[in-house]
């Protein structure tokens, strides 16, 4: 089902528009969330349906309060819980966006198995991110099992994995209920599989960063004490926005070869 692009194109601009409003998005990330919105109600209301969907659940878990000392600690690493940059909304929508218009110009089931897998995934990782940062406890390096500071990239928890599946899950149901036309399965692996494979980016590849000033590792460039950071590990300029663009992809491409075999 489609909609008129100019009505579907002004809703987009007032939840962009309020996300703004209430800092959910920087100036320039509501930009970037103002052209992968277009796009996906461009193809149809199924596809704005699951945007929507990703969106709101996502900036509702960021919202919640973080609890304990591993809350401080998830600030410190990897930074606090300020509006979403454009790079931050493109790593996780663009590829979701780039499937909407090839679905638009062509169809198939290439491009919503594609669409379906981002956007599992994105939703998978976030509420994973969002629910283990805030209370699921120590989490454990996901190759070696030790404990590492909550924020760590490549750590994870069991509440946090809990909700990667809920995620992946209930983004898959949505997609069922307003006949998305992807494979129920075949979206829930390839979100957990993108998902997984963050987690492991995360923990080898990514560019990790330290702090002289306060002699502690962190992802953010710019540290909390104002500070310059410099690159301690990982593969330079691989930050965590790069780690979620290419999980995004395995996800995707994961839910579009299961739905291609089934």
């Amino acid at each position: 089902m489609t909609i008129p692009l100019p009505v579907g194109v002004a809703a987009v601009g007032v939840i962009t528009f309020a996300a703004w409003r209430f800092r959910a998005l920087t100036g320039s990330g509501a930009v970037a969330a103002l052209t992968v919105g277009s796009a996906s109600v461009a193809a149809g209301v199924d596809w704005a349906a699951l945007l929507v969907f990703f969106f709101v659940t996502s900036s509702a878990l960021s919202r919640a309060p973080r609890r304990g000392a591993s809350g401080a600690d998830a600030v410190a690493i990897a930074g606090g819980d300020g509006p979403r940059s454009a790079m931050q909304v493109l790593a996780n929508g663009v590829i979701f966006a780039a499937a909407a218009l090839g679905s638009l110009a062509a169809g198939g089931v290439i491009w919503t198995a594609l669409g379906a897998g981002a956007i599992a995934t994105a939703t998978a990782d976030t509420w994973s991110t969002e629910v283990g940062t805030r209370v699921g406890g120590t989490p454990r390096h996901i190759l070696t099992l030790a404990p590492v500071p909550s924020g760590t990239s490549g750590g994870i928890t069991l509440l946090g994995s809990l909700a990667a599946v809920a995620g992946a899950v209930l983004t898959s149901t949505v997609a069922q209920g307003v006949q998305f036309g992807a494979p129920f399965a075949a979206m829930v692996i390839g979100g957990l599989a993108g998902t997984l494979a963050d987690s492991i980016l995360g923990a080898t590849v990514q560019e990790r960063r330290w702090c002289d000033t306060c002699r502690a590792p962190t992802e953010r460039r710019i540290h909390r004490c104002g500070s310059s950071t410099r690159v301690a590990g990982g593969v330079k300029g691989f930050d965590n926005d790069a780690v979620n663009l290419t999980s995004i992809i395995i996800g995707a491409s994961v839910t579009c070869l299961l739905s291609l075999l089934s």
